[in-house]
């Protein structure tokens, strides 16, 4: 799928000539000439794979456009183009999540290489959603007592540990397990830390695991 760029400048000629740029890369692009008539489409529903943002803008500025965005929970990258650049302005941006601040007039090359940059950032965080996404929907098929023994297992809990914790036999504990095993798609205790740790569960705990070997329920 074509990536959508959306460009908010109110200097027409500039919007003009980057739109024609990007469009012969092969881009989609959408121009506006203010923030409140970009924020009119992103209430309708417009999802930018990147945003060309100048600074200075009538109305609504671009800094606080940035920060309305993340009010409504909008998380494609933006990418300042200002002509009136300076080291605070730009560190405000950055620590505000922009993915960078360029200086007018920029070169095809730094706008290409940050758009470029912009969009395999984009790739990456959209890919992690899904897979917490996944990782989450398979975690809701575990019973509660199985969620139970999740919990002890990622936390380093023997058998016999886990099984007087939780007041059940250590035989009922190893059929938990490979039936968790089973459901979330593990192959290793390591496999479900590392789960445990990509979902932040562990955020209060230091787990050490040596054991990688596939798991035996013997």
């Amino acid at each position: 799928m074509t990536a959508l760029i959306c460009i908010i400048d109110d200097d027409d000629s500039f919007r003009t000539a980057i739109a024609r740029l990007l469009q012969l890369r092969g881009y989609d692009v959408t121009q506006f000439a203010t923030a409140d008539d970009f924020l009119v489409e992103v209430r309708k529903g417009i999802e930018p794979d990147c945003v060309l943002l100048d600074i200075s803008l009538p109305g609504l500025s671009g800094p606080a456009l940035q920060e309305r965005l993340v009010e409504l929970g909008c998380s494609f990258p933006i990418i300042f183009v200002t002509g009136f650049g300076d080291v605070p302005t730009t560190v405000r941006a950055i620590k505000a999540g922009a993915e960078d601040v360029l200086t007018k007039p920029v070169s095809e090359q730094a706008l290409m290489d940050g758009i470029k940059s912009a969009l395999a950032h984009l790739h990456r965080d959209r890919s992690n959603r899904e897979w917490r996404r996944g990782a989450h929907a398979l975690l809701e098929t575990l019973t509660p007592r199985e969620r139970e023994v999740f919990e002890c297992v990622v936390r380093g809990k023997s058998n016999k540990q886990a099984g007087r914790e939780l007041g059940i036999t250590e035989r009922t504990i190893k059929a938990h397990r490979q039936r968790i095993f089973e459901k979330l798609h593990a192959r290793t205790v390591a496999d479900l830390v590392s789960l445990a740790e990509r979902l932040d569960l562990l955020s209060h705990q230091r787990i050490a695991v040596t054991d990688t070997r596939p798991v035996s329920i013997d």
